[in-house]
C-alpha cells in the first residue's frame, strides 16, 4: 500500500502526485496525530503540493529576505478579481476588507464586532467543531438551528433559533457555513436571501465562514452570502487557505458588506499584525496564479466523490452518502452499521481508517463520520476496503 500512488510530473490531478511514503514525512497534524499503520482521512488538509506560482512566492520572497509583517491590499485585491472572475461578484470592494490571522480568529473577531459576552450565536448543525469550541471559548452562547433531512438549511428551524436568540432584547449573531461544513452544502442565492431576510426581521447579524468557497464541485457555483439582496448587514471570512492547502501559512481576509463598513472599522488595530507576511504573499500568488492547478483539482475531486459513491454502494451499502457539491468532505451516515454514536472510533480501531467524528460536530452528528476525499484514488479504495472490514469485524 506505501508504494502508491506513483510520483509523477504530471500535474493533470495534484490529487494523484504523492506516495504514502513520502507524505508520511511531513510534519503537520494529519501526519503526527496517529501511528503510521493509520490511514489519515480526517482533518482538512490535502495530499497534494501546492502549485508552482506559490512556491516560487515563497522562495522569492525567503531570497530577499521579505519576512517582516504583512501589510497592504494586495490580498484583497487578488481575492476581489477572483470574485469577480469565479463567482461574477464585483462587490467585494477593497475599501471595506481587513486581514485577519486566519478564518476562525477572523470570526472571533467579527463576533465581538457584533456580540457581546453572553449572547447568543446561531450555529447549523451538525458543523465544524470550531465554532462551538471558539465560540464558547469567547463567553458567548451556541444556539443550535439543526440542518433538515436534506442537509440543507432549515428555514423554520433557523427563525426558530433567531426567535429564541433575541428574546429579551439580547443582541445576537448568525455563524453561517458557507458552503457546508460537513455535509459538502453549497447554498443557493434563494436560501441565502431568505437568511438576510430573516436576519433582518430578528435583529440577529450575520457572520459567514466561506473558507471552502472555491471548492466547488463541477456545474455548481458559490454564492457570496454578501452578494445577495439583505446581505449589506454582514460580514464576511475568506482565505486562500482551503482551496491550496495553505493552512500552514496563516492569512485570510475580512469582508464587511456596505452597511457594516463601520462594524469592520472599529476593528482593532492590532489584528491585523497576526497574518503571516508570508502566508499573504502565498495566498495572493494562490489566487492570481493557481487557478489552472485549483481546476486540475476540482476535477480531481469530482473523480473522488463519484469513486467514494461507488465503493460504498460496492462495500458498505448500509452507509448513506451524498456527494456534496462543494467543499473536499464527505458526510457518512453509519448509523444503519450499528456502531454506535461514534462509527469512527470503531474504523479507527479496527481498521486503522482515522475519520473525523460525527459526535463533535453537534447535534445530528451521532452515527456520522467525516472523510477526507483530498487524497489519491488508491488510498480511497483502501481506506473504504478497511471500512468494510472493521464494519464487519
Amino acid at each position: 500500500m506505501d508504494r502508491i500512488p506513483r510520483e509523477t510530473p504530471d500535474e493533470a490531478n495534484p490529487l494523484g502526485h504523492l506516495t504514502l511514503d513520502r507524505l508520511r514525512r511531513r510534519t503537520s497534524m494529519k501526519w503526527l496525530r496517529y501511528p503510521p499503520d493509520v490511514l489519515p482521512l480526517w482533518v482538512a488538509e490535502m495530499d497534494v503540493n501546492p502549485p508552482r506560482p506559490v512556491v516560487q512566492a515563497v522562495a522569492d520572497a525567503m531570497a530577499l529576505g521579505d519576512t517582516g509583517y504583512a501589510y497592504g491590499t494586495a490580498y484583497a485585491e487578488a481575492l476581489a478579481e477572483f470574485a469577480r472572475t469565479r463567482w461574477g461578484w464585483d462587490g467585494l470592494d477593497v475599501a471595506r476588507t481587513a486581514l485577519v490571522p486566519d478564518v476562525m480568529l477572523g470570526v472571533v473577531e467579527m463576533l465581538k464586532l457584533v456580540t457581546g459576552p453572553g449572547d447568543p450565536v446561531i450555529v447549523n448543525c451538525p458543523v465544524y467543531p470550531p465554532f462551538y469550541q471558539f465560540v464558547g471559548n469567547m463567553g458567548r452562547r451556541v444556539v443550535e438551528a439543526p440542518l433538515g433531512q436534506d442537509l440543507r438549511i432549515d428555514l423554520g428551524a433557523l427563525e426558530d433559533a433567531f426567535r429564541r436568540a433575541v428574546a429579551g432584547g439580547r443582541r445576537a449573531a448568525y455563524l453561517l457555513c458557507s458552503p457546508h461544513n460537513p455535509t459538502g452544502t453549497l447554498h443557493t442565492a434563494e436560501e441565502l436571501t431568505a437568511v438576510a431576510a430573516l436576519a433582518d426581521t430578528h435583529g440577529v447579524r450575520v457572520v459567514a465562514d466561506e473558507i471552502h468557497a472555491p471548492l466547488v464541485a463541477s456545474g455548481a457555483s458559490f454564492v457570496p452570502y454578501l452578494s445577495v439582496p439583505g446581505g449589506e448587514r454582514g460580514l464576511s471570512l475568506l482565505s486562500a487557505s482551503k482551496a491550496w492547502n495553505l493552512a500552514g501559512l496563516k492569512a485570510a481576509v475580512a469582508v464587511a458588506g456596505p452597511a457594516a463598513a463601520q462594524d469592520l472599522a472599529s476593528l482593532p488595530e492590532e489584528v491585523g499584525h497576526g497574518p503571516s507576511h508570508i502566508g499573504v504573499i502565498a495566498h495572493t500568488a494562490a489566487l492570481r496564479d493557481g487557478t489552472a492547478w485549483l481546476d486540475a483539482l476540482l476535477s480531481g475531486l469530482d473523480r473522488n466523490r463519484r469513486l467514494l459513491a461507488g465503493l460504498l454502494a460496492e462495500h458498505l451499502p448500509a452507509v448513506r452518502y451524498r456527494p456534496g457539491e462543494a467543499t473536499f468532505l464527505a458526510w457518512l451516515d453509519c448509523r444503519a452499521l450499528g456502531l454506535g454514536d461514534d462509527p469512527a472510533a470503531v474504523f479507527l480501531e479496527r481498521g486503522r481508517v482515522a475519520l473525523s467524528s460525527g459526535t463533535a460536530f453537534g447535534t445530528g452528528g451521532e452515527g456520522h463520520a467525516r472523510f477526507n476525499l483530498a487524497t489519491s484514488p488508491e488510498v480511497i479504495t483502501e481506506a473504504v476496503r478497511r471500512m468494510a472490514a472493521a464494519a464487519t469485524g
